[in-house]
């Protein structure tokens, strides 16, 4: 900062009529426990009333706001043999950029600490958050309903555009973020010099600039390109788990497997990963026999994507997982769906994160236009397995496939479940199903068509298909949005 900014900014907060929530003035009082609260509290105030920058500054008179001066020297003042600025970084949690400005305003010396507010979480000091109260500094916990409001506002704004750390010095962020790989998936020539690397790197929203040649890194960028995720404290929950069971409950791990890299750098060997835990089954062709996976691969794809990138980054303690059973394969994001599970096939897709969907479809990870679930359907008919269930609970979403199973082993549900998904998949390819087509699509012999008539009336009491045209023998059927 100038001498001019500096002066023009000391004008202005003295200008106010009064202390805020994000500003606060001292004299000479330097004890370094107490300017660390007050960084906590003005950052947190400052994210509560939508302030893009706190203000802690020596040298005002508190109350009349006259211009006195300060002895107070942050940047060669220690805490122990440590230097205050590094001392003061390092007990704040999670970490928020601040920086020190020190010069003269009308001949006196002032110092000012500017303070970004807090992004994603609120920031505590040595383990306590604090918030200010008008011009008083109070512990976050004793006033809930500030705290309440506080995480409202976190959960306002969109993951995918907020911070993952801020003011990362330029090496850091090099090391933090796999460019070169980077690169090669937004099909990006490789710059040859390292400024040039960190301006594209900014261009595409991945790292944002800062003055002294610091960076904030996004969460998009460091979610889908961190070299290790667990190197970003609140995105290290968010790597996908692969959890494999003995049996069909969660009582027996036979082993788990964490994807620690980004998404875009991890998708591919995570797929590859759960591709290599499946049994095969041994499928006959016309004169050859060959090995098959249980599951169709590209289900699997998009069913991982479809977790990856909907999900609710905002739901703390929980990330992606992939379970796979003896007889089936659960697929589980964090957050409820923005689209009735029942109106997948058809609905275009809506995400919570459109920053990051827009890059994972750049390179190819998933589907642009919504054909993601068409695809995992068709695959799913054409290994004739039973048909998947999309399902939600109170804070997920679920995607179950299940292996191989006889008509005679599905129950109603199941039944009716294939029918409908089977009707939907018809519609929007442009046909419409009938008593034949289901039986096809169930292995049902074509003299026990009494048995496909039987779901198809089970469909339609159920208000999922309804009868398009044509006589009992000839019928055809569409789902019920049709």
């Amino acid at each position: 900062m100038t001498p001019e900014e500096l002066h023009r900014l000391v004008e202005h907060l003295r200008s106010l009529p009064r202390e805020t929530e994000w500003v606060e003035f001292k004299h000479n009082n330097a004890d370094p426990q107490e300017i660390g609260e007050y960084i906590s509290a003005l950052s947190n105030g400052a994210a509560l009333h939508r302030q893009d920058r706190a203000f802690l500054v020596w040298g005002i008179e508190d109350g009349s706001h006259n211009l006195l001066g300060t002895t107070f020297r942050p940047r060669s003042a220690k805490k122990g043999n440590e230097e205050l600025e590094n001392w003061l970084s390092h007990q704040l949690t999670p970490p928020v950029d601040f920086r020190i400005h020190e010069g003269e305003v009308n001949g006196l010396h002032v110092a000012v600490f500017e303070i970004h507010p807090a992004s994603h979480q609120p920031i505590s000091f040595s383990g306590a958050e604090f918030i200010r109260v008008g011009s008083y500094k109070r512990r976050l916990k004793e006033f809930p309903e500030k705290e309440r409001a506080l995480w409202a506002i976190f959960a306002e704004k969109p993951f995918d555009t907020s911070l993952a750390v801020a003011a990362v010095p330029s090496n850091d962020v090099l090391a933090l973020i796999d460019y070169t790989s980077c690169f090669r998936m937004l099909s990006i020539p490789l710059p040859d010099n390292r400024q040039a690397v960190l301006e594209r790197l900014g261009a595409e929203r991945i790292i944002l600039p800062q003055p002294g040649d610091r960076f904030d890194i996004t969460n998009v960028g460091a979610i889908l390109f961190a070299a290790d995720l667990r190197r970003f404290d609140r995105l290290s929950r968010k790597a996908p788990r692969v959890v494999i069971y003995q049996g069909d409950n969660r009582t027996q791990t036979v082993k788990e497997h964490v994807e620690y890299r980004g998404y875009a750098l991890g998708f591919e060997s995570l797929i590859a990963y759960v591709n290599d835990q499946l049994p095969q089954n041994e499928q006959l062709g016309q004169a050859l026999r060959r090995q098959v996976r249980l599951y169709p691969e590209v289900a699997i794809r998009e069913l991982v994507a479809n977790a990856l990138i909907h999900q609710d980054f905002n739901i703390a303690g929980t990330g992606p997982m992939i379970e796979l059973f003896p007889a089936r394969l659960e697929i589980t994001n964090p957050g409820v769906s923005l689209v009735d599970p029942l109106r997948f096939i058809d609905e275009p897709p809506r995400s919570r994160n459109e920053a990051l969907a827009a890059i994972m479809r750049r390179m190819n990870i998933c589907e642009e236009r919504g054909s993601g679930i068409d695809k995992v359907i068709a695959a799913v008919e054409e290994f004739q397995l039973p048909a998947p269930d999309f399902r939600t609970t109170p804070q997920h979403t679920v995607a179950v496939l299940f292996g191989p199973r006889d008509f005679a082993a599905m129950d109603g549900q199941d039944r009716i479940r294939a029918c409908y998904q089977h009707a939907c998949l018809w519609y929007v390819s442009g046909k419409q199903m009938t008593n034949t087509s289901l039986r096809e699509r169930l292995k049902i012999p074509k003299e026990s068509y009494q048995l496909a008539s039987r779901i198809i009336r089970d469909a339609v009491k159920a208000d999922l298909i309804r009868l398009k045209s044509g006589s009992r023998k000839d019928a055809s059927y569409v789902p019920f949005w049709a």
